[in-house]
């Protein structure tokens, strides 16, 4: 098949009517058949949720486009599953997100978490996110997503490919593969008080950098184009070696039961009611108090 009928399936988290993931479609048209099912409203840090409990709505805009009431995660189950069943997808495309997606944050992301699920359908797939910043915009983005899709249709796609690119606020500098690197979060709750006088919160946090060569953060530092390679495995593989001890250990504790000891026998004279077992409320007196 040829790269120019390649089906290109578009979603993102900041909702339908994005800028970014307008952009995304109208650049991967020109490389492939794009079909859009995206949220109808902004999904942000919905992670990898999947809606179970109440009835999912797709609503049909036009000829190429869908909108779904539900997570990043529902739409390409619906997209996948359900509206393209017959000839599902070759490619997920997320995004472009509205702010980056970087280190932990891929953990919360929903257009990450949108990968994620082509991967598990078995569909390659890559998510796009955008550094926010003065005077930024998501056409330089657009415009190296469709070259980095043309580049990627002209060989066979495994079908685990799952790559997370986020672009630096300001015209690239180079393009750089990454690991993820660590943003922590001081988190802190805020309280307040409803107009009735009712407590509500909300989650809050600074977020703070860890500096460290050859990580996303790093390249977007350099305002480069960070791509990083990800996968659904998250084994600890060292913890296999590591934890070899604690293994031996748990072992021990998960063998058969031990036997209870036999009760006693009664002293002569002092046994028990005529009936057999001893009495319900033995030792009480009559009036329920104890004896």
């Amino acid at each position: 098949m040829s790269a120019e009928r390649r089906r290109i399936l578009v979603t993102n988290d900041d909702g339908i009517y994005s800028e970014g993931i307008k952009l995304l479609a109208e650049a991967l048209a020109e490389v492939g058949e794009v079909v859009v099912v995206a949220p109808d409203r902004e999904q942000s840090a919905t992670s990898h949720s999947l809606t179970l409990h109440r009835p999912l709505r797709i609503r049909q805009l036009d000829e190429n486009q869908w909108v779904v009431d539900g997570t990043p995660t529902d739409c390409v189950n619906l997209g996948v599953l359900h509206l393209f069943k017959d000839r599902p997808p070759d490619l997920v495309a997320s995004g472009i997100n509205f702010g980056s997606n970087l280190g932990d944050d891929v953990t919360y992301s929903g257009t990450v978490s949108a990968t994620f699920e082509a991967s598990l359908l078995g569909i390659p797939s890559i998510a796009f996110s955008q550094q926010v910043g003065e005077h930024f915009s998501f056409a330089p983005g657009a415009r190296f997503a469709r070259r980095m899709v043309a580049e990627l249709f002209g060989t066979e796609l495994p079908p685990d490919l799952l790559l997370n690119v986020n672009f630096p606020a300001g015209e690239p500098r180079g393009v750089a593969f990454s690991k993820l690197g660590r943003r922590i979060y001081q988190q802190s709750i805020v309280e307040k008080l409803d107009p009735r006088g009712r407590k509500y919160y909300w989650i809050a946090g600074t977020p703070e950098f860890k500096e460290e060569e050859g990580t996303d953060f790093a390249a977007i530092d350099r305002g480069q184009i960070s791509i990083t390679p990800l996968h659904l495995d998250l084994t600890d593989y060292r913890g296999l070696e590591t934890f070899g001890p604690l293994e031996g250990r748990l072992r021990r504790i998960t063998g058969p039961a031990e036997p209870m000891a036999a009760a006693e026998p009664a002293p002569a004279g002092g046994g028990a009611p005529a009936g057999g077992g001893a009495a319900a409320g033995a030792g009480r007196s009559p009036g329920g108090g104890e004896g």
